[in-house]
């Protein structure tokens, strides 16, 4: 009988024999660990891996990326390569409340004009964002989320997960698809993982999420393969080859199809209190989960709806994460201290005895505001309660006043800054206090100088908190202007710094030099300027000496631009300070390209043109390159078509390029999209 069922390897060639070993390999991983139903014993599972590994062991040729005998890991990476997501890994707008849900609701049911609302509901899991690409089938490439825009390339590590499939499964598989879901770890694989590295003797993690994106992001992939990682579906990026499923929920349905882990706790309904519900059961049920959530997410079920709502800044219209109600505890507060910003805003931060709130041990946590402090009545040595939230930074949320100690004493803000000594400002009508020092204050100016270097602004990579520290301390830098000043001689002394390190960092530094408009103005640190609000000003104006000039009127005239945001961009303009910074820099060369408002229209406009990327240019990322596209109203598409006008291709351009070839595309290398990008 068992010879019928598995047949010996005597009589099969070789190939044959591995194609088969694969397939009952790939179908026991995924009875295992998606649909944890095993359809063979572990001992019967390592005889046939054992013998696949033989085989190809004897027959190299054999071997494909595909095998589940690659699961085990490789060579140590010298570091995370970039991959730009060709559909952004957007994140959600949050909900905490009943009302939040009920305006969500409200919010969709007034855009499409109707009440009864189909929803989608799953689970919000509390692990670490992927995506995992596949062609014609087979597994090619893994990423994280990054900044939405930008992850890492995981590939190796994501490898050996053993709920991912390495092939899709089923007849309707796409040429191509990304999957978009999490990396988690379960709990009892959690608790396991900490037994071992207590008996080796080594740190034990703090929870599962960060046990799961600690093993993922392993530069020795043998590692991430010791780790008990798991892997669920909640979405798509990019698909070709294959009609996108009318609904959310099909779309779940169809991923299961092809052997990819979907969670079977999720549900259609209809209406705000149907959410409602969904969440209640959910969270009635969460500490008897095998992995940890942090909420619930809702989606729009109708992929035609979901077009219709939309996007606005980094969040879908048509979803909402539902956060579980804020985790609490009690601890004593040992000390109040202040925390200057990158603005100079004065936070006082309670230094508490540590606490274990949701999954994490907590010791510092903020309390806003000096009128908060008084207004709570929190008095140092006073036993606390800790509120955490999710990723939400911990807060102190009161006083237990009937186990006040006799020496609890009273928080006073200081006069006087406790980096530089400056005074803090305390303006009557305003809540936080503010240290007056600016650029001369050395916490300002490392928060100043580290936004500035951060991939969301110039993206200056080989610098972080602790390098700029050093820089600042040994007096290198003083302002973001200094840092297209420094010298490898000057480098190669710090310290953690070697030649090749200080190499990196200036070669970082020439391409931070091109950047675009709206990146420019997100790096200066202009108080509450954020992404969105940078790019809208770049777009509106289209030049900085434009902006620079605008008054708050000029200014109140921008999408999205309130009173405060207003008045707080043209006071940073007149400040006389910013603007010889400003001008530094671009006496060091920073330049970007700018769209003069003319009251003519321009020579040649690009609007409705259409470009694709694709391979690696000399000076520019292909992040940045899109920016610079699409500041100029162009198109930039994810693949080649009849409608595309221009490709831009770098070294080892590939598939793109060879269609563009075919198809008489005009193609254009980086010096020729610039000379486009001058030409409007």
């Amino acid at each position: 009988m068992l010879l019928m069922m598995f047949p010996r390897i005597a009589y099969h060639p070789p190939a044959a024999r591995a194609a088969w070993l694969r397939n009952k390999i790939a179908s026991a991983n995924h009875a295992y660990y998606v649909l944890d139903q095993p359809e063979i014993p572990d001992a019967e599972y390592d005889k046939f891996f054992k013998e696949l590994e033989k085989i190809e062991a004897n027959y190299p040729e054999l071997m494909t990326p595909t095998s589940p005998t690659q699961r085990i890991g490789g060579a140590v990476a010298e570091g995370f390569s970039p991959v730009i997501h060709d559909v952004p890994m957007l994140s959600l707008n949050n909900g905490f409340e009943d009302g939040d849900v009920t305006a969500f609701d409200k919010r969709v049911s007034d855009v499409l004009r109707h009440n009864d609302i189909e929803y989608a509901c799953e689970l919000k899991f509390d692990g670490l964002a992927v995506s995992l690409r596949y062609e014609y089938g087979h597994f090619v490439r893994a990423s994280t989320r990054g900044d939405g825009i930008t992850g890492e390339d995981v590939t190796a590590n994501v490898r050996t997960i053993r709920s991912v499939p390495l092939i899709l499964s089923g007849d309707a598989v796409p040429r191509l698809i990304d999957i978009r879901g999490e990396v988690l770890m379960f709990k009892l694989d959690f608790e396991q993982l900490n037994k071992q590295q207590r008996e080796a003797g080594q740190r034990e993690f703090s929870n599962p999420r960060n046990a799961a994106a600690g093993s993922l992001r392993q530069l020795d992939s043998r590692i991430s393969a010791k780790r008990p990682l798991s892997f669920f579906v909640y979405g798509i990026g990019i698909l070709e080859g294959f009609p996108i499923p009318d609904t959310h929920s099909a779309l779940l349905d169809w991923c299961a199809s092809m052997g990819l882990p979907v969670s079977l706790d999720r549900a259609v309904v209809r209406g705000a209190a149907s959410l409602l519900t969904f969440l209640r059961s959910i969270n009635a049920r969460r500490l008897s989960l095998p992995y940890d959530i942090d909420g619930v997410v809702y989606k729009v079920n109708r992929r035609d709806e979901q077009e219709k709502l939309g996007f606005v800044s980094r969040a879908p219209r048509f979803a909402l994460a539902h956060k579980f109600p804020a985790q609490e505890a009690l601890t004593q507060l040992l000390e109040i201290e202040v925390q200057v910003g990158r603005t100079g805003a004065i936070t006082p931060v309670a230094r508490l005895k540590p606490v274990f709130v949701g999954g994490v041990t907590i010791t510092n946590a903020t309390l806003h505001n000096a009128g908060e402090v008084l207004r709570k009545n929190i008095l140092i040595g006073d036993i606390v309660i800790v509120r955490r939230a999710g990723d939400v930074i911990p807060e102190v949320i009161g006083a237990l006043k009937e186990y006040r100690p006799a020496d609890a004493k009273p928080f006073t803000m200081p006069t006087h800054c406790p980096v530089c000594s400056s005074a803090i400002e305390h303006q009557p009508d305003k809540a936080v206090a503010r240290c007056i020092g600016g650029l001369i204050c050395d916490a300002q100016r490392k928060r100043a100088l580290w936004h500035f270097a951060q991939r969301q602004a110039l993206n200056i990579d080989g610098i972080g908190k602790r390098i700029i520290t050093q820089l600042v301390e040994q007096n290198l830098i003083h302002t973001p202007a200094d840092l297209f000043n420094l010298a490898f001689t000057s480098l190669v002394k710090l310290s953690r710094f070697a030649d090749k390190s200080a190499q990196k960092l200036i070669d970082s530094l020439v391409r931070a030099r091109q950047t675009t408009l709206s990146r420019f103005i997100y790096a200066l640190g202009i108080r509450h300027v954020g992404e969105g609000t940078a790019k809208t000003l770049a777009q509106h104006f289209g030049s900085l000496d434009a902006l620079m000039g605008a008054s708050e009127e000029m200014l109140l005239e921008v999408n999205d631009v309130g009173p405060v945001v207003a008045k707080a961009i043209h006071y940073f303009f007149l400040e006389p300070h910013n603007r010889m910074v400003i001008e530094k820099l671009r006496s060091a060369g920073v330049r970007w390209p700018e769209k003069p408002i003319a009251l003519h229209k321009p020579a040649r406009s690009l609007t409705g043109i259409t470009v694709v990327l694709t391979g690696t240019l000399p000076t520019l990322s292909r992040k940045m390159a899109q920016e610079m596209l699409e500041a100029a109203s162009i198109k930039v598409a994810a693949s080649v078509s009849k409608k595309t006008n221009y490709v831009v291709a770098g070294a080892k351009a590939g598939k793109k390029l060879m269609r563009a070839e075919k198809l008489g595309i005009s193609i254009v290398n980086e010096e020729g999209m610039r000379r486009l990008l001058e030409s409007s």
